[in-house]
């Protein structure tokens, strides 16, 4: 083999390096400096000798190039397709990260096993044995899934030549190594080569390939950030290890929306899709609680009944706490503001907490209305009614701001049993028909004489 040339980078600015040292000079990060791979000796391609032929690419005209799309590859998995974009794009690299034991493995074995196309899944982390076991009791009978336990990139490819999968995935990116980089497996000059090598083979092949990968305690994927730009989709696995709900998030996505959600439960027989989240997320209470107000929230174009929980107690040191879980602690403080400057509340000396319960976090503004008034049913120990439900943002100068697609937001709380939702009189409603109650408010005062 040829001798390789390496040279140093840093990771966190790109600044180049003859030898390694502890400290960037530029941008005084500590221990950022690695070892990357800048002339490598010339290789086989993945694809048979009788194929080494390669086709040259030639510039063509706009108008020219093939529009036409592939129909996507359906998992057979909602939440899945759904975060997705509607399945699986032929020829796309996928990478899905998380913590480690949350469940990464169980739902890419379990998608696996459902697949109706062939699909190879290599595993560099268990045996043929241990996956066989955890495939008992999620999908006992599966004629269309094949499992190979390699970390050689050459020798993976070889057994792709000889199955021809329709899929293949990889777990985990970082176990993986090749003999062009003489590194150990799981390094930096090693991840960004074989994920080239697998990108590669997806684009020239269209086979899609979906990775694992680990993440680092910091919460960010393994390996250069160059990963991340490298692949098609990037897949976040969330939640608790101490509870049973986890959520399936995209990062990054070319072929779909970053703003949907899959809700999955965690059973000794796998992932269960949790179709209806709204029935997770609000909790099931027999006496009515100061503090709990329901928010019509929307995840991508799919609608969310959440609960948001507060509590208002009189600060008992000197200077009052504000704690938000799940919610933007600045857009708290600020709707903290709005309420004493435009509606009359002391808040100011009081402690203020905020849970967004099920473990999620949300960013859309009209869960304003349903924090307000959580806030306000704390701070007077009054009650909120548990069929009123809020879909609203909040203004600086006290207004109630309409948001988009509120009639999909009506027509969820009304299935679920709601019976008043409040919404800003500036929304357009084109409903006629309908069972609930539709309070139209325009200032924060008028919520306040609602709930007080």
């Amino acid at each position: 083999m040829a001798k390789l040339k390496t040279t140093f980078f840093c990771q966190n600015c790109g600044t180049q390096f003859h030898k390694w040292q502890g400290q960037c000079t530029s941008c005084r990060a500590w221990n950022t400096i690695v070892e990357e791979v800048v002339q490598k000796p010339e290789q086989n391609d993945w694809k048979t000798p009788s194929s080494q032929a390669k086709r040259i690419s030639k510039p063509l005209k706009i108008r020219e190039i093939d529009a036409s799309q592939d129909a996507r590859m359906d998992t057979l998995d909602t939440e899945f397709n759904r975060v997705l974009g509607g399945g699986i794009v032929p020829g796309s690299v996928i990478l899905l990260g998380g913590e480690p034991g949350i469940g990464k493995s169980t739902i890419m074995l379990q998608i696996a096993l459902q697949l109706p196309y062939k699909t190879l899944y290599v595993s560099g982390e268990e045996s043929q044995k241990q996956i066989k076991m955890r495939a008992e009791r999620i999908h006992p009978e599966s004629d269309n899934c094949y499992i190979l336990t390699e970390t050689k990139t050459q020798n993976i490819f070889r057994q792709i030549e000889d199955l021809e999968p329709d899929i293949v995935v990889i777990d985990s990116i970082q176990t993986l190594h090749s003999d062009i980089i003489e590194s150990s497996s799981g390094s930096i000059s090693q991840i960004k080569e074989c994920t080239s090598e697998l990108i590669k083979f997806a684009k020239e092949t269209a086979t899609p390939v979906i990775l694992i990968g680990h993440i680092t305690k910091d919460g960010n994927i393994a390996g250069p950030k160059i990963l991340e730009h490298m692949v098609d989709t990037v897949l976040q696995f969330e939640g608790d290890r101490n509870h049973v709900f986890r959520i399936l998030r995209a990062n990054k996505n070319r072929f779909g929306s970053t703003n949907e959600l899959g809700i999955y439960e965690m059973q000794g027989s796998g992932l269960r899709q949790v179709n209806n989240p709204s029935e997770i997320l609000i909790s099931k209470k027999d006496e009515e609680l100061s503090g709990n107000a329901i928010a019509a929230t929307l995840e991508g174009v799919r609608p969310l009944l959440i609960e948001v929980q507060a509590l208002v107690s009189s600060a008992v040191y000197g200077t009052p706490q504000r704690s938000a879980t799940g919610f933007n602690a600045k857009r708290l403080n600020m709707l903290l503001a709005v309420l004493e400057k435009r509606a009359g509340f002391r808040l100011g000396a009081k402690d203020v907490f905020l849970n967004i319960t099920g473990g999620i976090t949300v960013d859309d503004p009209s869960i304003d209305l349903a924090v307000v008034a959580a806030i306000l049913s704390s701070n007077e120990d009054v009650a909120i009614p548990k069929d009123f439900c809020f879909a609203a943002e909040v203004g600086l100068s006290g207004e109630i701001r309409p948001v988009q697609r509120v009639e999909q937001r009506i027509l969820e709380a009304e299935k679920l049993g709601f019976s008043t939702i409040f919404v800003s009189k500036y929304n357009k409603i084109a409903l006629k028909k309908t069972s609930i109650d539709v309070r139209l408010i325009s200032k924060i005062e008028d919520l306040a004489g609602f709930i007080i």
